[in-house]
């Protein structure tokens, strides 16, 4: 038995954030902005909003377009690196919110790939028939842990969920084929948040040296992310016995436009296969590939049997791949 998607969906917060506005904030331009991200603009949560709530937001959309009540839900993943609390888990969170009483949930930490490491945990349940069903979703609250005094950074994260409804398919030529997912502790120091936790708890040193804030090597997080997201494409494909000329659509994490273009480019694959909502959204963390996937689904450029590659890389460093047949 294969898993399958059945529904997706996804959210964004109301107030955007331009970069134009970013200019009355620090030393930068649109057109600085523009040319080293393809980032337009993006969006910020609500005060009030905390990830569970953008979380909930997605996942109605997507559990509406599978037709699946949220208390017939049997396994609630969630991608975030900005979760509500510490503990508990903020699937737990969200289960409440559902009203689900059936589901077990837990939280994923890996950064910009939670959602592939989520989606890949749900695709082993329902193949394998512990579960009939899974919600994965990807939900962060980025511009929270964003350094706004830092130009190479607050340039690039925005705040979104993206969610995706998993459930069997007997049609052995449809659904996942196959995972291919990679970490390497090693490169932690290149992007991180280095506190509060118990290597450097909550303290006024800390906040003094604004350590409670993300930290990135933009330069060694591009050539390791480029390096790292041809080879775990290369590898679906082989896996899969395909050439990159059989995928019709690529579904990548949006982080950068130069590190997408990048590995397009290395794969040999047109830019016209890859949907992108980069310019309007920016670096959304985990919510990045659900939220893709459902924007084009919803837009119609999937038809069934299309071949789709999907692929992401976030902290940790934490990348993967997957092939989805439609």
């Amino acid at each position: 038995m294969r898993s399958i998607v059945v529904g997706t969906g996804s959210y964004a917060p109301n107030k955007v954030l331009t970069n134009t506005d970013l200019e009355r904030i620090v030393d930068t331009t649109d057109e600085w902005i523009v040319e080293r991200t393809g980032i337009r603009e993006r969006r910020i949560a609500a005060a009030e909003e905390a990830s569970s709530d953008l979380a909930f937001e997605a996942s109605q959309r997507a559990l509406e377009m599978a037709g699946i009540a949220a208390a017939d839900l049997e396994l609630i993943i969630l991608g975030t690196i900005t979760p509500d609390f510490p503990w508990p888990a903020s699937a737990a969170i969200l289960q409440g919110r559902l009203g689900n009483k059936k589901a077990f949930a837990f939280d994923i930490s890996a950064a910009c790939s939670g959602s592939l490491f989520g989606l890949s945990i749900a695709d082993r349940y329902i193949s394998t028939g512990a579960t009939k069903n899974a919600l994965v979703v990807g939900a962060d609250i980025l511009t929270r842990i964003t350094d706004w005094t830092d130009r190479n950074t607050c340039i690039l994260f925005g705040d979104a969920a993206g969610a995706m409804v998993i459930g069997p398919t007997s049609d052995e030529k449809r659904g996942f084929r196959s995972f291919h997912l990679h970490t390497d502790g090693s490169q932690w120091p290149i992007l991180h948040q280095p506190g509060p936790g118990t290597r450097h708890p909550l303290s006024q040193e800390l906040l003094d040296k604004r350590q409670h804030y993300l930290f990135m090597n933009g330069k060694e997080v591009f050539k390791f992310a480029v390096r790292a997201l041809e080879d775990c494409c290369r590898e679906a494909l082989v896996a899969n016995h395909m050439a990159a000329s059989d995928i019709d659509h690529v579904i990548v994490h949006q982080a950068n436009k130069r590190i997408v273009d990048a590995t397009l480019q290395r794969l040999g694959i047109s830019p016209s296969r890859c949907f992108m909502n980069l310019e309007r959204y920016g670096n959304t963390s985990a919510a990045s590939v659900p939220m893709t996937l459902d924007e084009a689904n919803r837009d119609g450029r999937f038809k069934s049997g299309d071949m789709l590659l999907v692929t992401a890389i976030g902290a940790g460093m934490a990348w993967g791949s997957c092939i989805i047949r439609w």
